[in-house]
C-alpha cells in the first residue's frame, strides 16, 4: 500500500481532504499530516511517504522549498502542488523542482484521487524498474568480478603508472585511495570431496571472508583459478598490520567451524605507493609457494630476511630435508603454476639446504628425482609415452648436472614443460565439460533459477574455475552467454507467435515481467512490443 503525506496551513482544508476521501478503500495508507514545510519535512524523514501534497503557500516554509529539500533528500517521492494562485513562476519553479503535478484550489476529492492515482502507476513502475536495474547488476557481477581479476593482474605485474592504474580502478568503482598497502593472498578448499569437486561450504566460507575483508576496508579479488587475494589500505604500516591481524584471527575462527575446510594464507610486505604493490604481491608469493610444501593450515609471511611469524600469523616448523619427497613436487605439478614456479623452486631447495645445488652429488641427486617426478606424473597422469617424454624433457646428463647455474635452469624448464602439457592436457577435458555445460544451458534455459554456482555444481567445477574456462572457451562471460541466449529465444518466439510478453517472458526463464521487458529492452535497444512491431513492418515491406 503507497503511502500519502498532506502538508497544509488551512485546517479547514485539510481536514476535507484528510476525511471526504476514503484513502484506505483506494488502496493507499494517509500516514501524516502537518501544517506547514517545516514540521512536516522531519515527519516526512521519518515516514518515507510516497506521494506528499503540499499547499504552496505556508508560513514558517513553503511548498516549494519543501519540495526542493524532499527531491534532494527522497527523490523517488512524487509531489503534488496545490495552490490557489493562478501564477504561472509558481508553476514553473515547481516543475523545475521536480514536482509531478500542479493543482488549483480548491481542488474536489475526484480530482485530486484521479491524479493521485496516475502517480501511483508512475512509482510502481519506477519502483519496478529500480528493482529491475538492480537485480540486472547482480547477475552482471561475474561480469565485474572477471574485470577486477584482470585488473588485479594488471596491478601485480608491475609496469603501468600511479594515473593509469587509478583511472583504471575508477571505471570498475574500486577505490585505491590509502598511503599504504599490503596483499595477502588466500586459498580455501575442501578436503572433503573428490578433486574437482567443489562443496557449498567453501563457497558460504568464501564469502564470509569478502564480507571480513570489507569490515577491515580491504579490496577482494578472485586470484588465479580458485584463490583470494585481499589488498590492504592504511594509513601507516602499524594500522595496516592491525588490520591483517584482525581480519585473520576473524578467519580463522571462520574457518574454524568448518572441520573439513583446508586453508593456507601467504603476507606480503607493506609497500607506499600504488606502483609497488606488485613488490608486496612478490613477497607474498614467496610465502605462498609452500602451500605446496606442507599439509598445514597457516597463515605465513614473507620477507626478506625468510618466512616469520608476526602476532597470530602461525609459522612452519622447520621441514627436514627427509620430508622433502616426491609427494611434495607431485602436488605441485597438480595444482601449481607457471608463475609460481620460481618462488616454489627457491624455496624447495632452500627447505633442502641453502647450498643445495652446490654439492655435486647431492645436485646430481635433485636433478634426478625432479626428473623421474616430472615423468611419472606425465605418464600416469597426462598419458605421455617414454619418448614423447625424453623428447619433452631431456634426461639430465653431465652438460646439466655440471653446474649449479645449469641444473637449476634445466628444473626450471622441465617443470615448465610439464605444466604446459597438463594445460594442454586440461584443455581437452574442459572441451568436454563446455559440451557438457552449453548442452545443460540449453535444456535448462528456462529454469529460472539456473545460475553459474549451479552450472558450476552440474559439471563439479568450483564456479570461479568454471567461470574462467567459460570466458576462454566462449569469448563472454556465462551470465552474458546465458542471457544472450535466452534474448534469443524470446525473439523467436516474438516473431513466430502471438504470445504475451510476459508468457513469452517465463518460458525463456524471467518470471518477472517487469524484469524481462527491462532485461529486453537493455540489451536489445526496443521493448518486446516494439521488437513485435517492427518484425510486423518490416515483414509489410
Amino acid at each position: 500500500m503507497l503511502k500519502v503525506f498532506l502538508v497544509e496551513d488551512e485546517f479547514v482544508v485539510r481536514e476535507g481532504i484528510k476525511n471526504n476521501i476514503d484513502w484506505s478503500a483506494h488502496g493507499y495508507d494517509f500516514c501524516g499530516e502537518a501544517g506547514d514545510g517545516e514540521v512536516a519535512y522531519s515527519m516526512i524523514q521519518k515516514e518515507r511517504p510516497d506521494i506528499v501534497i503540499t499547499d504552496i503557500k505556508m508560513p514558517f516554509m513553503d511548498g516549494l522549498q519543501l519540495s526542493h529539500m524532499i527531491k534532494s533528500e527522497f527523490p523517488w517521492i512524487e509531489i503534488i502542488i496545490l495552490t490557489g494562485y493562478e501564477d504561472f513562476q509558481f508553476a514553473r519553479e515547481a516543475i523545475k523542482i521536480g514536482v509531478s503535478c500542479y493543482l488549483l484550489k480548491p481542488v474536489n476529492g475526484e480530482t485530486l484521487i484521479k491524479e493521485v492515482d496516475a502517480l501511483s502507476e508512475k512509482i510502481r513502475e519506477k519502483k519496478a524498474e529500480r528493482e529491475a536495474a538492480k537485480r540486472y547488476e547482480e547477475e552482471m557481477r561475474e561480469r565485474t568480478e572477471l574485470d577486477k581479476r584482470d585488473f588485479f593482474n594488471t596491478l601485480i605485474k608491475g609496469g603501468k603508472n600511479a594515473s593509469e592504474l587509478i583511472a583504471e580502478s575508477k571505471k570498475l568503482s574500486i577505490d585505491l585511495t590509502a598511503i599504504r598497502y599490503n596483499i595477502v593472498l588466500l586459498k580455501i578448499w575442501s578436503d572433503k570431496h573428490d578433486i574437482g569437486e567443489y562443496s557449498t561450504s567453501v563457497l558460504t566460507v568464501e564469502d564470509a571472508v569478502r564480507r571480513i575483508a570489507e569490515e577491515e576496508n580491504a579490496l577482494f579479488f578472485d586470484f588465479k583459478v580458485e584463490g583470494t587475494a585481499l589488498l590492504f589500505k592504511g594509513d601507516d604500516d602499524k594500522q595496516i598490520r592491525r588490520r591483517i591481524d584482525r581480519a585473520i584471527s576473524k578467519m580463522k575462527e571462520l574457518f574454524s567451524g568448518y572441520k573439513h575446510i583446508r586453508y593456507f594464507g601467504a603476507i606480503g610486505q607493506t609497500v607506499g605507493r600504488i606502483t609497488e604493490i606488485h613488490e608486496s604481491f612478490d613477497w607474498a608469493s614467496r610465502a605462498y609457494a609452500h602451500l605446496y610444501l606442507t599439509s598445514e593450515n597457516a597463515f605465513l609471511e614473507g620477507s626478506k630476511e625468510g618466512l616469520r611469524p608476526e602476532n597470530n600469523v602461525d609459522i612452519l616448523s622447520e621441514i627436514d630435508p627427509k620430508h622433502i619427497d616426491r609427494r611434495l613436487m607431485k602436488r605441485f605439478l597438480r595444482a601449481g603454476e607457471a608463475s609460481e614456479i620460481e618462488f616454489f623452486l627457491e624455496e624447495y631447495l632452500n627447505n633442502i639446504g641453502g647450498h643445495a645445488l652446490k654439492s655435486t652429488m647431492l645436485r646430481q641427486y635433485i636433478a634426478m628425482d625432479v626428473y623421474f617426478c616430472v615423468a611419472d606424473f606425465a605418464e600416469n597422469e597426462l598419458g605421455l609415452t617414454r619418448q614423447e617424454m625424453e623428447e619433452k624433457f631431456g634426461f639430465p646428463g653431465a652438460e646439466v648436472l655440471s653446474e649449479e647455474e645449469n641444473t637449476h635452469d634445466y628444473i626450471n624448464r622441465i617443470l615448465k614443460e610439464a605444466l604446459t602439457l597438463r594445460e594442454d592436457h586440461a584443455l581437452g577435458r574442459y572441451h568436454d565439460v563446455m559440451k557438457d555445460a552449453i548442452a545443460y544451458i540449453y535444456e535448462h534455459y528456462s529454469d529460472e533459477e539456473l545460475s553459474l554456482n549451479t552450472l558450476a555444481a552440474q559439471v563439479n567445477f568450483s564456479p570461479n574455475h568454471l567461470s574462467s574456462i567459460f570466458k576462454q572457451e566462449t569469448g563472454q562471460p556465462f551470465i552474458k552467454y546465458l542471457t544472450d541466449y535466452r534474448m534469443n529465444m524470446a525473439k523467436d518466439l516474438l516473431r513466430r507467435t502471438s504470445k504475451k510478453s510476459n508468457e513469452i517472458g517465463i518460458m525463456v526463464g524471467y518470471k518477472d515481467p517487469h524484469y524481462f521487458s527491462y532485461l529486453f529492452k537493455k540489451t536489445q535497444g526496443v521493448t518486446p512490443t516494439q521488437y513485435r512491431n517492427r518484425g510486423r513492418n518490416d515483414g509489410e515491406e
